[in-house]
């Protein structure tokens, strides 16, 4: 990269950073947006890797009820897992813009319709079955576009958590992910070791933008932050779907 490129990529995660810090996600597509201008998904996908599981940790060391998180949906961290191991072959061979499409327009749907009617609600007795499914059709979507959020995200929202305990869970599952992709990429023989530096690199501006985002979260309404989460959600899919018309 020159000169230049480092001023984007820099700027991209700080950016990023501060989504992520306000709302809990939203690092990976926001710099997957901006990035796959200027690189290839792969390419894009693998500086991510580092300041994404970094921003994770942070995240989730940083929540209330770790030890409750984990022992709800140990069952959908095993199965984002094995199916990101799957669908990263997609990945590994560059194929993956028409899902993009798809899961953009899904999430635009899914955030538009969550905005404009009362929260959604998982029943208690369904969610044994329902964790290790979202977690298998995460992974698959995960290893096929290097995008963590669907439809990990809106299930999570729908177990009706608290505000700092559902950006908990989103770090909790951002993290598997992180940790499965990069294993799956390299299993598939596609991370290359020569972005692992700017991936480094990239883990400062996004932990400022992360602390910076956190200080907004800190001072908004439980209401305000699900209006904004469900923004977010709604920006970032727009960005999904018409990223191959802005790429062309």
């Amino acid at each position: 990269m020159d000169q230049n490129e480092l001023i984007i990529v820099t700027a991209t995660f700080f950016l990023a950073g501060i989504v992520k810090g306000a709302t809990g996600m939203g690092l990976p597509t926001v710099a997957m947006g901006v990035l796959g201008s200027l690189l290839s998904p792969l390419t894009a996908a693998t500086l991510l890797l580092v300041p994404s599981f970094v921003t994770n940790v942070w995240q989730i060391l940083a929540g209330p009820r770790l030890r409750p998180l984990l022992r709800r949906l140990w069952t959908m961290m095993a199965a984002v897992v094995f199916g990101t191991l799957i669908g990263a072959s997609l990945l590994a061979g560059g194929d993956q813009g028409h899902t993009t499409v798809a899961l953009g327009l899904t999430l635009v749907a899914y955030a538009a319709y969550t905005l404009l009617t009362a929260p959604k609600r998982v029943p208690p007795a369904v969610q044994p079955i329902a964790s290790p499914l979202v977690g298998l059709v995460t992974g698959l979507v995960t290893g096929a576009t290097g995008v963590f959020v669907i439809p990990a995200v809106p299930y999570l929202q729908a177990l009706q958590l608290e505000k700092d305990e559902l950006v908990q869970a989103l770090g909790l599952s951002f993290t598997v992910s992180t940790i499965a992709l990069a294993a799956a990429l390299g299993l598939y023989g596609a991370l290359p070791a020569g972005n692992l530096v700017p991936s480094l690199l990239a883990v400062v501006p996004a932990l400022l933008g992360m602390a910076a985002g956190q200080a907004i979260r800190r001072r908004i309404s439980a209401a305000a932050f699900r209006r904004g989460f469900l923004a977010c959600l709604l920006l970032l899919g727009c960005e999904m779907a018409f990223r191959p018309l802005l790429a062309a």
